[in-house]
């Protein structure tokens, strides 16, 4: 029992950490790339659809992205929601072409990513904490019903807490990575 709850601990956390490395590549470096818009997600006749589903995402140059939708009249809801997403984009259309220019990075615009990529880190760590205070949880209640010993418990309640720190010192190391990144010119 104590090796397969120390195993799915690490294993979600694992999941945790893949999810930060995902959601800090939405966060640009000033370079056009189409998992950019990955995320977005578009009304697609009352149900909310990703982009690439309903539109074809292509790099037109190595500032802009090109997003041509497969319908006409979805031109005008492709553009709202690449506009309404948290990337602070300016889609422009042409004919049926939504064209996104990646604006450049001021020395504002950068802080305020490193503030959006803290945020995103911070979510990862909270998750990885909930993880572990699921594992205890299970620990407890596998001690109240005399599963394990006590010694047991707090060993591996040690262990988890190393495995904590662990993921932990990942997430800083995947932001100090990411900000260095941000700030390079």
């Amino acid at each position: 029992m104590i090796p397969e709850l120390k195993k799915n601990a690490e294993q979600k956390m694992q999941k945790s950490i893949e999810a930060l490395k995902h959601d800090l590549a939405k966060v640009r470096t000033g370079r056009a790339h189409t998992g950019l818009l990955d995320h977005v997600q578009v009304d697609y006749y009352g149900s909310m659809m990703p982009i690439n589903q309903v539109a074809n995402v292509t790099l037109v140059d190595a500032r802009t992205i090109g997003v041509q939708p497969w319908e006409k009249n979805m031109v005008g809801k492709v553009e709202k929601a690449i506009r309404d997403c948290d990337l602070g984009l300016n889609p422009a259309t042409q004919g049926e072409l939504i064209r996104v220019p990646m604006p450049m990075l001021t020395e504002e615009r950068r802080k305020e990513m490193i503030k959006i990529v803290k945020h995103e880190g911070e979510n990862a760590k909270i998750a990885v904490r909930n993880i572990r205070r699921d594992a205890i949880a299970h620990l407890k209640d596998a001690l109240k019903k005399h599963e394990i010993s006590e010694d047991d418990e707090r060993r591996t309640q040690d262990e988890v807490q190393k495995l904590t720190d662990r993921y932990v010192a990942e997430v800083d190391r995947q932001l100090a990575d990411k900000e260095k990144d941000l700030m390079a010119i």
